[in-house]
């Protein structure tokens, strides 16, 4: 996989690590600014895929750190939660 951004912003780095995480990601680097970037990375295979994947690229994790200086780590703590609590059928107008 690879990740790229022009004058690209952390949250927008943050946004998309969480997707390809699946997780949420906070960022805590108190770095402002736009920067230019380009990561590559190998995709961690998915369980009960037979097709590993490919390729000569590292992991997510060591592509940050070694492409872009950045560290992940996993911390517990309150994650911001959507919660509905009641959906009506749109009126016929």
């Amino acid at each position: 996989d690879q990740l790229s951004g022009v004058s690209a912003v952390i949250p927008m780095l943050v946004s998309n690590l969480g997707t390809a995480l699946n997780r949420y990601v906070s960022d805590e680097t108190g770095l402002s600014g736009a920067y230019d970037f380009e990561m590559k990375w190998t995709p961690d295979p998915v369980p009960g895929d037979s097709a590993a994947p490919g390729g000569d690229a590292p992991s997510l994790f060591t592509a940050l750190t070694e492409q872009l200086g950045l560290r992940l780590e996993s911390k517990k703590g309150p994650v911001p939660v959507l919660v509905i609590e009641k959906i009506d059928k749109p009126s016929e107008n």
